[in-house]
């Protein structure tokens, strides 16, 4: 198992990791489980406190239900309920405008008010928490005229059907 365990910034309280796994992606990072801080609700379910690099189809706020091995490792079973909120990954390129800055990528979308975490100084993927209120027409405008010039590469992680019709 290959894990990107310590990414995640750990939120205030008394957050536990909850472990995701996954395919590896080709060409692209060589992990296969993602561990995301989550707020415990009951003994077998969370709500995720995290936005996800890695692992799709989950966003902050969603709440999963998990499993607990006899090691006591919390291994995600399914989402029990959406939040409504998505997740934009966007990967600043080095040789654009922005060259790789994530600060630069927040400062885009600062008027949004989004917040999210970035990976790591070696890799400065943003991912984005969208909440459910947004304006997704126009974050989905700045998206596409950042990587249309050169900004960014972006992909969801997470959408939901409103997203989606924007």
């Amino acid at each position: 198992m290959t894990s990107a365990s310590d990414v995640h910034e750990r939120p205030a309280g008394g957050a536990v990791k909850i472990w995701f796994r996954f395919a590896p992606r080709e060409g692209w990072l060589p992990y296969d489980t993602e561990g995301l801080w989550a707020t415990e609700l009951t003994a077998d379910t969370a709500r995720v406190e995290n936005v996800p690099f890695l692992q799709d189809g989950v966003a902050q706020g969603d709440v999963v239900r998990f499993e607990t091995n006899a090691e006591g490792v919390r291994w995600a079973r399914g989402r029990v309920r959406e939040s409504g909120h998505c997740v934009i990954r966007v990967l600043p390129e080095r040789a654009g405008p922005l060259a790789g800055s994530a600060a630069a990528v927040h400062a885009q979308f600062a008027r949004f008010g989004l917040g999210g975490e970035v990976f790591g100084p070696e890799l400065p993927l943003v991912a984005l928490d969208v909440p459910a209120d947004a304006d997704f027409r126009d974050i989905k405008r700045v998206l596409d005229d950042g990587e249309s010039n050169g900004w960014w590469y972006y992909e969801v992680g997470c959408g939901t059907d409103r997203w989606w019709d924007a």
